[in-house]
């Protein structure tokens, strides 16, 4: 019964890779740069991606697409700060999978478009697991959340290609022993890319911009 179990969820997974693929070269075809960006909720997904659109505005065109158990409200609120959105309810799965993107992006105005930011669903646990045809993984992990996440969530922490740490600037206020959480990311992840910021106070946005910008640049550049 395992045995059959484990082949049911491999299916799965290859046939989602297939379409993963698929969504790949719809992105590459259209010259659309792609970030799948993960975090728990709260993290501050949804925030740095505002201040993303709103700062690179007139620089990068940018597209989002948001995935939420239910309501629209962080699609209206990429809209509002400047982004072409679509909004992904999954009804209860804790993540995004590829065909739920590929009917996605058939919304979107790709030749239009620079840069696409895929918020997935708020969830530690399932996301890091589906490929969804995205150029690379970000994750946004926070202050508040506690030094420990990458000790209990390994697999999230050893999937990611980009690491932002939000709400640095309550680091005065709430225990969280950087040294320590740092440790546990190098285990994982040894050199990861790591942005310490705050999307409230905006510090430390400069580098991530920066690197956004340079990230769509060198995927531009003929090889």
């Amino acid at each position: 019964m395992t045995s059959k179990r484990i082949a049911v969820v491999e299916n799965i997974l290859s046939a989602n890779d297939q379409l993963a693929e698929e969504n790949r070269r719809r992105l590459d075809d259209a010259g659309v740069f792609a970030l799948n960006v993960m975090a728990s909720p709260g993290a501050g997904k949804t925030s740095l991606i505002e201040q993303t659109v709103q700062r690179l505005a007139g620089q990068l065109r940018v597209g989002v697409i948001e995935g939420d158990l239910a309501t629209s409200i962080d699609a209206e609120r990429a809209e509002a700060a400047g982004a072409v959105s679509v909004q992904i309810n999954t009804g209860g799965n804790c993540h995004l999978e590829a065909p739920m993107v590929r009917d996605a992006l058939a919304q979107l105005p790709l030749n239009d478009l620079d840069l696409l930011i895929v918020e997935n669903v708020g969830n530690l646990v399932c996301p890091a697991g589906w490929k969804l045809g995205t150029h690379l993984n970000v994750l946004v992990a926070s202050v508040p959340e506690g030094a420990d996440k990458p000790y209990k969530y390994p697999g999230m922490y050893n999937g990611v290609d980009i690491l932002v740490v939000n709400k640095i600037d309550l680091l005065p206020y709430v225990t969280f022993d950087m040294d320590f959480f740092k440790r546990g990311v190098e285990i994982l992840n040894p050199g990861v890319t790591t942005f310490p910021v705050s999307c409230r106070t905006g510090d430390g946005l400069e580098a991530w911009l920066a690197w956004v910008q340079d990230s769509v640049a060198a995927y531009r550049q003929p090889s």
